[in-house]
């Protein structure tokens, strides 16, 4: 990867099939790398892809999910989604979910790019509490609360590791917008 600033954008659901590659690539290789995102490893090519040409696309579609993608020379190399479709009892807030950047691109500000449209998407929808979950002590824990997140809680053994070797905890946040 070259070191020309990410391009930020949001990806819609017919640009969907356009970047599975990249969108499988990403996931697959962080999964791989241990990224605790809801997945086991090994991931299968065919899993990803279902994943995002079948459960992400249908959220695309009915509007309940926004899509944001970072691009280095052209090539997605991270993703976020902003859950925007929740019960009619929480109009009010969003969730951030599958925060994902490749290994090859972590460190470089990606993940606080991406977070960063996300953020402003929710405002733009007029949400004024943002949630997440992550694992808890993992690396992303520090981007969030670098963005003003605070911890609600944590939840022990909340999910196996990709490896599926041991559980760990969860920790929810929150931000208010």
């Amino acid at each position: 990867m070259t070191d020309l600033p990410p391009a930020i954008r949001q990806i819609s659901s017919t640009e969907l099939e356009s970047c599975k590659s990249d969108l499988c690539h990403v996931l697959i290789d962080s999964v791989a790398d241990g990224a605790a995102i809801s997945f086991m490893a090994p991931l299968s090519q065919c899993e990803a892809e279902r994943f995002w040409l079948s459960d992400v696309k249908a959220a695309l579609d009915d509007g309940s999910r926004l899509l944001f993608g970072a691009f280095v020379d052209k090539r997605l190399v991270g993703t976020v989604q902003l859950v925007t479709g929740l019960p009619p009892n929480q109009p009010h807030r969003a969730e951030i979910s599958k925060m994902v950047v490749h290994p090859d691109g972590r460190r470089r500000g990606l993940g606080k790019a991406l977070m960063a449209a996300a953020l402003n998407a929710a405002r733009q929808e007029g949400k004024t509490l943002v949630t997440l979950d992550t694992r808890t002590g993992d690396v992303s824990e520090n981007l969030y609360r670098s963005l003003g997140f605070e911890e609600a809680g944590v939840i022990p053994d909340f999910a196996f590791d990709p490896d599926g070797g041991s559980k760990h905890a969860t920790t929810y946040m929150y931000r208010y917008l």
